[in-house]
């Protein structure tokens, strides 16, 4: 992967001549440091290619182990991580602080005061045995955004603010601090560093005593952009580089709990058994031929399985299951469960066992606004790189901003649908069309009015 980002740093400066602009048509009012600009055609800046690649390059240091990247949250790896992104905020032109959560967002004023600023960026905590790409993209294409403005004297009228939110693998909670959404029970956990929560945001420089002071209030932020890879096949498979989020999906859990009766597996005959695990094997069916049939893209799972008392002589008295559905639209994960449920109650009847379906899990799907939406589209259009619209099946810190602020999401491809491991990989071009669709997204962005959310 290194050789692929030297050769495509030595081609890109190469083929474009070191170029770092691109023709846009910004429509009237649009304000830059060079004053309001008509329908004409301006020049606007576009990222450094080979310098992207090199800070992507060099995240992928801190934590890199045989396994894959091991920078989880809270641990030293994490700490030197976000030291080292301060240093290249305040080489960019921003001026980053740490927030009582432990996110770092750095600062760049705008021109026209009591505006609220356009917030972008993501997260750099990997996963263990992680990948390179999951977060470090879009919080230095963030970086790199601002730093190619600064650089060419482009003044936005809003504030702008890069965050890096602490966290987000295990529970979101930099971004969930936002919005006052983590309880007090969740600083003891404990964390993937072996770092309680508590401990861990303390580690990062906040202050878990005064979180709720990180709470911001909706309408404080304009908007919000979040640049991500897939972690899918579906923009590689259809050949499309730019993923237009259409929302993150919503989640809803469940214990699947099948009551039978245990008994002697030698001397009970076939016939009349009621076998627990026998029970949740058609539900497993059940919940996979549900899914597919029915008319939509939700996705159910059965992830994990338990037979009790798992004696090999033993018929199981009692069968443990997860159930999972995520889709776009609540009423549509309901409309999927309460099939699923209804089909438990005739494998119940029909095997000798009882089911009970217990919630546990709640997540709300969250969409993005259709503004920001058609202007990812039209800013792909200009830079000459198709989209799609998709939803988001994965989790991200733009499902916890949406309760502040209008949200939108750039995916670009994952090379073999790859995430949380150490094989994931994005190419340098698509790398650098995302970031170059961030950079002028952030542009038009600027130049609209928000309403009140």
């Amino acid at each position: 992967m290194t050789m692929h980002r030297r050769e495509f740093g030595r081609a890109i400066l190469g083929a474009a001549g070191g170029a770092l602009f691109l023709p846009l048509s910004l429509g009237r009012n649009a304000n830059t440091s060079h004053g309001p600009v008509g329908f004409e055609t301006v020049q606007v800046p576009t990222v450094n290619a080979s310098r992207l690649m090199g800070n992507l390059e060099s995240i992928a240091a801190f934590g890199r182990s045989a396994g894959g990247a091991d920078r989880v949250a809270y641990s030293e790896a994490d700490r030197d991580a976000r030291s080292w992104i301060m240093d290249l905020m305040r080489a960019a032109g921003l001026e980053p602080e740490i927030d009582v959560a432990g996110n770092i967002v750095g600062h760049r004023p705008g021109t026209e005061t009591g505006l609220p600023p356009l917030m972008f960026g993501s997260h750099i905590d990997s996963v263990p045995s992680g990948g390179d790409y999951d977060g470090p993209l879009g919080s230095l294409a963030a970086i790199e955004t601002v730093q190619r403005l600064v650089e060419e004297g482009v003044t936005t009228r809003h504030p702008l603010e890069v965050v890096v939110f602490a966290n987000e693998e295990g529970g979101k909670i930099g971004s969930r601090a936002m919005i006052g959404a983590v309880r007090a029970a969740e600083l003891d956990l404990e964390s993937a560093s072996g770092r309680t929560i508590g401990e861990g945001i303390r580690f990062l420089g906040g202050n878990p005593d005064r979180l709720e002071e990180a709470r911001r209030e909706p309408g404080s932020i304009a908007a919000f952009v979040e640049l991500h890879i897939e972690q899918g096949g579906v923009l590689e498979r259809e050949g499309v580089p730019i993923g237009v989020v259409e929302g993150i999906v919503g989640i809803r859990r469940w214990e699947v709990v099948v009551e039978g009766v245990a008994n002697h597996a030698g001397t009970t005959p076939m016939i009349g058994r009621q076998d627990a695990l026998v029970g949740a094997a058609h539900f497993v069916q059940v919940v996979n031929r549900i899914a597919r049939e029915t008319p939509g893209r939700q996705v159910a799972t059965v992830g994990r399985i338990r037979a009790e008392p798992g004696a090999p002589n033993v018929i199981p008295g009692r069968a443990v299951l997860s159930l999972e559905i995520r889709d776009l639209e609540m009423d549509k994960i309901e409309s999927v469960f309460r099939q699923i449920a209804n089909r438990s109650e005739t494998i119940g009847q029909e095997t000798g066992t009882t089911f009970q379906l217990n919630e546990f899990y709640l997540s709300e799907a969250a969409p993005t606004q259709e503004r920001i939406r058609s202007t990812i589209e039209s800013v792909a259009e200009e830079l000459n790189l198709p989209s799609v619209r998709m939803p988001s099946g994965a989790g991200h810190d733009a499902q916890s901003i949406a309760h502040l602020a209008p949200v939108g999401m750039i995916f670009i491809p994952s090379v073999g649908g790859i995430s949380h491991s150490p094989a994931e990989f994005s190419r340098p071009e698509d790398v650098v069309g995302g970031a170059n669709v961030l950079l002028r997204t952030v542009l038009e962005l600027d130049r609209m009015e928000w309403s009140p959310f």
